[in-house]
């Protein structure tokens, strides 16, 4: 059955009519002459049965009807228009890559893996878009993510990329070395981390003793404060490991105790499945994968 819908023309013609509010310069931009974007207007205004604009000399308003048909037709022609870049770039080893990430892990374990990246391939352009929480992540901007947690995600291509250690860690000028039992840390201020509060009481419940963890203290939104914090002498704080290993070997941050805990989450490489199988992208995946080892 054919669809009941105007002609691409049409549309085109009406969204730069709407956008410039003039027909003359929305016929320059789209290069064609200015009666003709003119029958295109009528045409439409024919198969919607009603007024789109209010015509006043030079200058055109939208009405009503027009405004409600700008506001659904605008997104859905920017849409298409990144589909078919989509299609285009299919088999193209060139252009850019934007990679999602949180800011801390992207500066302190994805940018120097990053760098390695592009020096390798100079024909890419990596972008970095950061987030705090991984229910943010938008498919529509990012071709490839790491994300913390347990799948599923849904709308992703979902390939497992490394486990993740909690230790509990201080600074030297706290204390000099770990203490025995977990629950001696409490004698400390308690620094945690918003995005993820059960850090103690997982940490704690992996140990074989009866005292779970579930203590209250100062919250901050990134680790890369939370670290900063905790070098300041400030408290004790759960870190995952792969963040502070700079810091764990110039000994500017100690273990506050020797237990490690192994997550049942990990991180993981998110692909968006209307993006996998674009060359570009599925190279950056392989290559990434291959390096991900901390």
């Amino acid at each position: 059955m054919r669809r009941q819908i105007p002609t691409i023309t049409a549309l085109l013609c009406f969204e730069a009519a709407a956008r410039t509010e003039n027909f003359a310069r929305a016929a320059r931009e789209i290069n064609i002459t200015q009666s003709a974007l003119s029958r295109q207007i009528q045409a439409l205004e024919s198969f919607t049965q009603q007024t789109l604009f209010a015509r006043n000399r030079q200058r055109v308003k939208l009405t009503l009807a027009g405004k409600t048909l700008s506001a659904e037709l605008i997104p859905l022609l920017e849409k298409l228009e990144g589909t078919f870049f989509t299609i285009r770039s299919h088999s193209n080893q060139s252009g850019t890559i934007n990679v999602g990430v949180y800011p801390t892990l992207g500066s302190r374990w994805l940018m120097p893996r990053f760098l390695k990246f592009a020096e390798a391939n100079d024909n890419l352009t990596l972008n970095t878009i950061t987030y705090l929480n991984s229910a943010t992540i938008d498919p529509s901007l990012v071709d490839l993510a790491i994300v913390q947690g347990s799948p599923p995600w849904p709308g992703f291509r979902v390939d497992f990329l490394m486990g993740e250690t909690l230790l509990v860690v201080c600074s030297p000028k706290l204390m000099k070395k770990p203490v025995d039992q977990a629950s001696q840390l409490l004698e400390n201020r308690i620094l945690q981390h918003s995005t993820r509060p059960k850090s103690w009481e997982i940490w704690s419940k992996s140990l074989n003793e009866q005292t779970h963890l579930s203590p209250i203290g100062p919250m901050f939104s990134q680790f890369e404060m939370l670290i900063d914090a905790v070098k300041g002498g400030h408290g004790v704080a759960i870190i995952p490991s792969i963040l502070i290993q700079k810091e764990l070997l110039d000994g500017t941050l100690i273990k506050a105790h020797s237990h490690e805990c192994t997550t049942e989450s990990a991180y993981y490489l998110l692909t968006p499945k209307v993006k996998a199988g674009i060359r570009r992208i599925e190279m950056f995946r392989q290559w990434f994968l291959e390096q991900s080892s901390p």
